[in-house]
């Protein structure tokens, strides 16, 4: 078998069906144009007590949310809430609050893709940023980095979805579940 070099369409302007800059220009884009803590929030209530050592593990509870708004034709400001604490017999060890925001253009995405985009690809885009944000601020408050497990935001996206539908069957005058 003889070694062919993968070209990607490059002899063609880089589009593979030979466009070359049209084929470009209309090609689905998504670009963060900005990143920034919007908000940020740590608390260490009982401190110095909380850093002594435990006789049991915290429990840890965390909370995400995801939150967009259009700024523009193309530009959406998309929020990833972060919420979460460590607990030992109900008593508070730390608590944090994060809203992590960015600035994205999307472009030449169909119409019924453009709702999962920017509410799946833009928050995984600034996960791993807020994660760490949340892990040196629980660092810097005297506990062991927290490093939360990755968040599986196509399914948060389908509760959320489930959650709308629900909500707007179940409204007044909705088309909710008759009853005979």
């Amino acid at each position: 078998m003889a070694d062919t070099p993968a070209t990607n369409g490059a002899q063609n302007g880089g589009a593979p069906n030979g466009g070359g800059a049209a084929g470009a220009a209309s090609a689905p884009s998504l670009n963060a144009l900005a990143q920034y803590t919007k908000d940020f929030s740590f608390e260490n209530p009982t401190a110095p007590r909380s850093l002594a050592p435990q006789q049991a593990q915290p429990k840890i509870g965390i909370q995400v949310n995801v939150n967009a708004k259009q700024m523009s034709e193309t530009d959406y400001e998309v929020e990833l809430k972060l919420e979460g604490d460590a607990k030992t017999d109900d008593v508070v060890m730390f608590k944090f609050e994060l809203n992590y925001a960015g600035v994205f253009r999307v472009k030449n995405v169909p119409k019924e893709q453009l709702h999962p985009v920017v509410m799946i690809e833009c928050p995984r885009l600034l996960f791993p940023f807020a994660r760490q944000i949340v892990a040196d601020a629980v660092r810097n408050g005297g506990f062991p980095p927290l490093y939360i497990d990755p968040i599986d935001f196509v399914a948060l996206y389908r509760q959320r979805v489930a959650a709308a539908q629900q909500a707007q069957a179940t409204a007044p005058g909705g088309e909710g579940p008759q009853t005979a």
